[in-house]
């Protein structure tokens, strides 16, 4: 027997059936939020879905792609110089490319200027690297001592000689003191157009030396062991000069001390030159101070080296040799003997002996 609803229920279930769309929707009840509630599940959504992102591996960066090079490297200087630096960061990044861009046109021009001068590549390669010879900047002026150099090796083989050389020397002192003292070859190298290497000896003094000069001279009592007589040098140098161009700084000092003349039309001396000496206001400039300014490098800093001071000396005829031609045909008439250009050794003046001339 079913049990008897109380009168409460019986007037609930009598409303419910004379009015049923009155009945609530439960379900609908049940599962619709607060549009607080829905906000807090977004959010979470998002930030979810952000997490999962972030764990994703990310995507190798294209190497081929020229903005991907320049992001790289931007965001390396950040790195390493803080976001701050970053702007100037990749100021530096653009122009270390334009220096890059310009020495490629460095390049380019010097296999151009070689060809008009009809330099072999190994010459090219030996003498400058890759550098190009007509500019001051002291990287692409090999000045210094090189691999290359042989230090009292005499005549090198194998090394061509042009037409143009350049002659240095180094001195000390003998014959007493002060006024008393003369000055005697010591040491005596010739390179060629290019500045490479083509004699370097030592010379053996015959007199009592007096002053070494070993803080300019660089040359010491031991140089003297393996030194060369003073005419085998002097004949050697002779016939190096014989026909062609020599260039020096003030080389007449040079040829006295080594008993030689030559033929003042095949001199190129850039102590003479006049838009080197308009530099020292119309005096003969210095090697040192000439080379510094000029080429923007440093010479005699300390000991000298004759292989340097004529490796200097023709870079600063190589810069100026057009001028300084047209100064020496103006003096002698005709155009000289050099404006074929540096290449083989045609034929000229000789270098001759003083007579008498002894070191």
């Amino acid at each position: 027997m079913a049990p008897e609803l109380s009168s409460n229920w019986k007037k609930l279930r009598a409303t419910l059936q004379a009015n049923p769309s009155s009945t609530p929707n439960l379900k609908r009840k049940r599962t619709a939020l607060p549009p607080s509630t829905s906000e807090v599940v977004k959010r979470n959504s998002i930030a979810k879905r952000r997490r999962l992102e972030e764990t994703k591996p990310k995507p190798k960066p294209d190497t081929n792609s020229i903005f991907s090079a320049a992001t790289r490297s931007s965001a390396s200087i950040r790195k390493r110089m803080g976001n701050g630096a970053s702007t100037q960061g990749v100021q530096l990044e653009e122009n270390g490319e334009e220096e890059g861009e310009t020495k490629k046109r460095e390049s380019q021009d010097l296999l151009t200027w070689a060809e008009e001068n009809d330099i072999s590549p190994s010459d090219l390669i030996a003498a400058y690297g890759t550098s190009n010879p007509r500019t001051s900047d002291s990287k692409t002026i090999p000045i210094a001592s090189t691999a290359h150099d042989r230090l009292n090796a005499g005549l090198l083989p194998g090394t061509s000689i042009g037409k143009y050389v350049a002659i240095d020397c180094e001195m000390v002192g003998v014959g007493g003191s002060g006024s008393a003292e003369r000055s005697v070859v010591a040491r005596a190298s010739v390179v060629n157009f290019h500045g490479q290497q083509i004699y370097d000896s030592y010379v053996r003094v015959a007199e009592f030396v007096t002053d070494w000069r070993t803080a300019v001279s660089g040359i010491r009592p031991q140089s003297m062991v393996h030194a060369r007589p003073f005419e085998e040098v002097q004949t050697a140098i002779a016939e190096i000069l014989r026909g062609r161009v020599l260039v020096g700084h003030a080389v007449h000092h040079d040829l006295a001390v080594l008993g030689l003349e030559h033929p003042k039309r095949d001199i190129r001396d850039t102590s003479r030159y006049s838009g080197f000496r308009r530099l020292s206001a119309g005096r003969v400039p210095g090697l040192r101070r000439l080379v510094g300014e000029v080429l923007g490098v440093e010479i005699q800093s300390g000991e000298h080296s004759s292989v340097v001071d004529a490796r200097a000396t023709m870079a600063l005829f190589r810069l100026r040799k057009r001028e300084m031609e047209e100064e020496v045909g103006r003096r002698f008439g005709g155009s000289g003997m050099g404006n074929a250009g540096g290449g083989g050794g045609g034929k000229g003046g000789k270098g001759r002996r003083k007579k008498g001339k002894k070191g």
